[in-house]
């Protein structure tokens, strides 16, 4: 007789993770079937939005999103990193403008 109270071991051979859940039946080798679990996966990533962490990791996942991004959208992103990326030189260059402008006026 078999004890009610006796655990069973996880068969090692059965996929884990999304597999066992939501991609019942799936082959876990095949690379799309792993895409989309790692799609779904990102897509239940749930951070705070409003601490330097959550920026931070907002920045890693478009980061990563555009690395995996082909033609037309790996050029908007790229586009649009320039674009933030020269907005935030020239604020850096008004910046020193301004800074060395009152040290030399106070100065003279």
């Amino acid at each position: 007789m078999v004890d009610r109270d006796e655990r069973r071991e996880p068969d090692p051979a059965a996929p884990a993770g999304l597999f066992a859940d939501e991609l019942l039946g799936l082959d876990p080798d095949d690379p799309e079937a792993r895409a989309f679990a790692e799609h779904l996966e990102r897509m239940r990533r749930v951070r705070p939005s409003y601490t330097v962490e959550g920026y931070l990791a907002g920045v890693s996942d478009f980061a990563e999103s555009a690395n995996r991004a082909r033609g037309h959208r790996r050029l908007v992103a790229v586009v649009l990193v320039g674009l933030i990326l020269l907005g935030v030189a020239w604020a850096v260059w008004e910046a020193l403008i301004f800074v060395f402008g009152t040290f030399l006026a106070a100065s003279g």
